[in-house]
């Protein structure tokens, strides 16, 4: 049985960072309700190419598994009543609306957890709950620029670049997850639910925890380093004969084994490079000369001589590369979903040692209507009562 089966969830999501928690519910067990407006139903529907199956996008699909999906018009006072009604029957609801809708429509978590006392709540959203940026939205490009994630990302003389993944989206997804996940476990303790608060802006803030230490203890504005640290040393891509090879080197013992195994083994005792306080401080000649080395032969070839001296290190892969890895393959995370076209990515957690299934594709926009929407028959509500 999967962890969370028998869990009810209500998404109110849309987009990318909602959705991605209720994925995250959906692959542990939960039974997730995707509540979408009529007709277009989420924007994210339609963010392609690439679409599937002439439907809804390859980003869409890649969140949305594993959910049921009913149509609500929130404006129909009607239907409105009926999601309400519905709520007070649920375990989890969460929102990632446009900022001050739930709150004109009477579904904000002061609200529904005043009449469903159990019940926990979560708000996703761009700058958190409070504060002079609470009511504004926001999407992953402004909010990993003024977070500063994009101002850490890039080469030092160039300018800043986004992070290549939808790292704020996703990670608020995962925070909010943990939130709700949290709040189950105390209510199972004392009966109550709660309201939990979750936001890109805030995940952002989170990601640069380490550089806020380093310049709250003196070490002043970050600098960019591409694939490196400014912290530890070595700890980055090199270029070999026939492509970049990272090489991390992260403490005194490591270094000493990289010397030996570059053909450099002065390095282990030069006063420049002895502790990793001195490596730091004397990057620059000590990361050209391991570049000059490195370049010499291929990734190929280091791998197999750092591997042998336990010197860790890993090719700069490329999107198709990394899937054909047969690590990739043995952690079960890439799975085929019903008859979809294309495979996905499961979540990044096994329980007794199985990864949790993609057991349906993402639902077609109110493909759940009749089975639990609000015009669903008694007898319906009553097959999918079995059917769960």
């Amino acid at each position: 049985m999967l962890p969370l089966s028998g869990v009810k969830v209500i998404e109110l999501g849309q987009n990318l960072a909602g959705p991605y928690a209720g994925f995250i519910l959906a692959c542990m067990g939960a039974e997730v309700i995707k509540v979408e407006r009529p007709g277009g139903g989420d924007d994210a529907r339609g963010w392609g190419p690439p679409f599937v199956d002439d439907d809804a996008s390859a980003i869409f699909n890649a969140v949305n598994a594993n959910k049921a999906s009913i149509t609500v018009d929130l404006k129909d006072a009607g239907q409105l009543a009926w999601l309400k009604s519905k709520i007070a029957a649920v375990d989890v609801v969460f929102q990632n609306l446009r900022p001050g809708v739930v709150d004109q429509l009477g579904l904000d978590g002061a609200t529904l957890t005043a009449a469903n006392p159990k019940l926990v709540y979560c708000n996703l959203s761009a700058f958190g709950a409070v504060g002079p940026m609470k009511h504004l939205p926001g999407f992953e490009p402004m909010v990993q620029a003024i977070s500063s994630l994009m101002y850490l990302s890039g080469e030092p003389d160039a300018p800043p670049y986004r992070v290549g993944t939808h790292i704020l989206d996703h990670g608020t997804g995962m925070w909010a997850a943990m939130g709700i996940l949290a709040g189950l476990v105390r209510r199972a303790a004392t009966g109550q639910g709660g309201v939990v608060d979750a936001s890109l802006f805030e995940t952002g803030l989170g990601w640069v925890a380490t550089h806020f230490a380093r310049h709250q203890a003196g070490g002043g504005l970050p600098q960019r380093h591409p694939t490196g640290s400014a912290g530890v040393v070595p700890f980055q891509a090199f270029e070999t004969a026939n492509g970049p090879l990272v090489i991390a080197a992260a403490n005194d013992r490591l270094f000493a084994k990289l010397a030996t195994a570059l053909g450099r083994p002065a390095w282990i005792d030069d006063p420049r490079f002895k502790t990793n306080r001195d490596r730091a401080a004397n990057a620059t000649p000590l990361l050209a000369g391991i570049g000059e080395v490195v370049a010499t032969d291929t990734k190929g070839a280091w791998i197999d001589k750092l591997e042998a001296a336990g010197v860790p290190c890993a090719p700069v892969h490329n999107l198709e590369e990394t899937l054909a890895m047969p690590q990739v393959a043995a952690l079960n995370i890439v799975q085929q979903v019903e008859d979809l076209p294309i495979t996905l990515m499961s979540i990044p957690l096994s329980f007794d040692g199985d990864r949790p299934p993609l057991r349906r594709r993402a639902p077609a926009i109110g493909a759940d209507n009749d089975r639990l929407g609000p015009d669903a028959t008694p007898s319906s509500q009553e097959r999918a009562g079995k059917s769960r």
